[in-house]
């Protein structure tokens, strides 16, 4: 199929080249008008597509003069086709209006300023599920993996038969029927005030917990104090970008969108990657204790935790400008119209191929880890086990591990789409608090003074700044 539209669409391009004035022609399956835009006109240019077969409603386009910018007088051209039928595009997908495809000669039209603007009149639907749906305007991608896309697109409904698509390209075009899984804007905005109160009270006690580190000398000197305040880092940058995002959507920058797009996805990362690197540490200093030193040991801890997310995010950014994978995207309330505008990964794909896969793997790691050292405290409590009576201690401890090493992420195998509130509550609720979380620890495990440092530096080296040259 790729190859037919390829051949159609030299087919095109070879009409539009040899058109001289307005002039629509006739096909078994299309209809195409060509246009001769006028080099004196601004802004953009209004041009009705052709009909097909008996179809009454009319498909309108508002094409941007900038296209033409730069180019011959004779090449001042552009074609409008409306294909009488979407076999030839349609992957599975309910298409709710005809197909339409812009084109210029011997140009691929991408990252218009002034986008192209068409009025799709929609097919009318009946709902007889649970699922909601949502009318999306999207593109055909003939030079990726011939799919819909909607990057470069967005949509708005104007009323119950007629959708607006904005897109800063020129490719075939649709509206496509698309199931969703919204959040109701009742609880949207209860979940907002959670997340923003929750993300800022953990940036702040992440800042007071890198604070207390460059202040504190005893804790300088450990291992595990560095790997907390690393993952501390982490969790500042990760709930000030966040807090950023809808604000940064509202601003119609995009390059500055793209940049904490780019911010939260890298602080995600490294955040997942440090409680990998904590659970690391916690294996190292509670099951293997004694003799354990590692050369240069936290400078390669700090590679791997800095490290790997930016090899993963600078991997995406190397196609930026060509498949736009960061930038602004809009959540559709349910039962409303509204929708809510953030910055974060466009492209579903990387969104769950990329994040949850990472996550997936640093998640189990974590969760062997937590179970085996739980195990390994426990049983330093066989009396108490006897008397079936857990310690509240080492309860404290063990559920102190769990948000450290981040297991609170799991609640996302839990949820079925954003439509389970519960879910949502408590991902938003223990999330949020894990800054608050990790900076408490600090507190209860610093150590007072330098004969505790020194007493457990003799049991493991890896837990140290100052090794004793003596025992290399």
């Amino acid at each position: 199929m790729s190859t037919y539209n390829s051949v159609e669409k030299e087919a095109i391009h070879s009409i539009i080249n040899t058109t001289k004035e307005l002039r629509t022609y006739y096909f078994k399956d299309l209809a195409l008008t060509v246009v001769k835009m006028n080099k004196m006109t601004n802004g953009l240019v209004p041009i009705t597509a052709p009909n097909v077969s008996n179809e009454t409603r009319t498909v309108k386009t508002w094409i941007p003069m900038e296209a033409f910018q730069n180019v011959s007088e004779d090449q001042q051209k552009v074609g409008v086709v409306t294909y009488d039928s979407d076999e030839q595009f349609n992957l599975d997908n309910a298409i709710m209006s005809k197909v339409i495809r812009i084109e210029v000669f011997e140009r691929d039209i991408v990252n218009l300023t002034n986008p192209l603007i068409i009025h799709f009149p929609v097919n009318n639907y009946t709902n007889h599920t649970n699922t909601n749906y949502m009318y999306s305007c999207q593109y055909y991608d003939e030079q990726g993996n011939s799919t819909w896309k909607t990057d470069g697109c967005n949509t708005t409904q104007l009323s119950d038969d007629v959708v607006r698509c904005s897109c800063n390209h020129m490719t075939p075009f649709a509206v496509l029927l698309v199931a969703v899984n919204n959040i109701d804007e009742r609880q949207w905005d209860i979940l907002s005030y959670i997340s923003y109160i929750g993300c800022g009270l953990s940036a702040i006690f992440s800042a007071f917990a890198v604070l207390s580190f460059m202040f504190n000398r005893n804790a300088r000197a450990e291992v595990s104090s560095s790997i907390h305040v690393s993952l501390s880092g982490a969790l500042f940058l990760l709930n000030i970008s966040f807090m950023l995002s809808e604000w940064a959507a509202t601003l119609g920058k995009e390059e500055f969108c793209v940049f904490i797009a780019v911010m939260i996805h890298y602080s995600l990362l490294c955040c997942f990657t440090w409680m990998a690197v904590e659970a690391l540490h916690l294996y190292l200093l509670l099951i293997r204790v004694f003799n354990i030193y590692i050369k240069y040991y936290m400078t390669k801890l700090s590679l791997i935790g800095w490290g790997i997310p930016a090899a993963v995010v600078g991997s995406l950014l190397t196609i930026q400008i060509t498949h736009p994978l960061y930038g602004t995207i809009n959540v559709k309330l349910s039962n409303s119209n509204a929708t809510n505008a953030v910055c974060w990964l466009k492209e579903p794909l990387v969104l769950y191929g990329v994040n949850l896969s990472y996550f997936t793997v640093i998640f189990l790691f974590n969760l062997l880890v937590l179970l085996k050292v739980s195990r390994q405290i426990f049983k330093l409590k066989q009396v108490e086990k006897k008397k079936h009576k857990i310690p509240v201690k080492d309860a404290g401890t063990v559920l102190g591990l769990m948000c450290l090493l981040g297991t609170t992420w799991g609640l996302v195998f839990l949820g079925s789409g954003y439509t389970n509130y519960i879910i949502l509550y408590l991902f938003c609720i223990s999330n949020t608090m894990q800054g608050a979380s990790i900076f408490l620890w600090m507190c209860l495990t610093m150590r007072p003074d330098k004969q505790k440092a020194a007493h457990t530096k003799s049991l493991s080296t890896v837990d140290t700044f100052t090794i004793d040259k003596q025992k290399e």
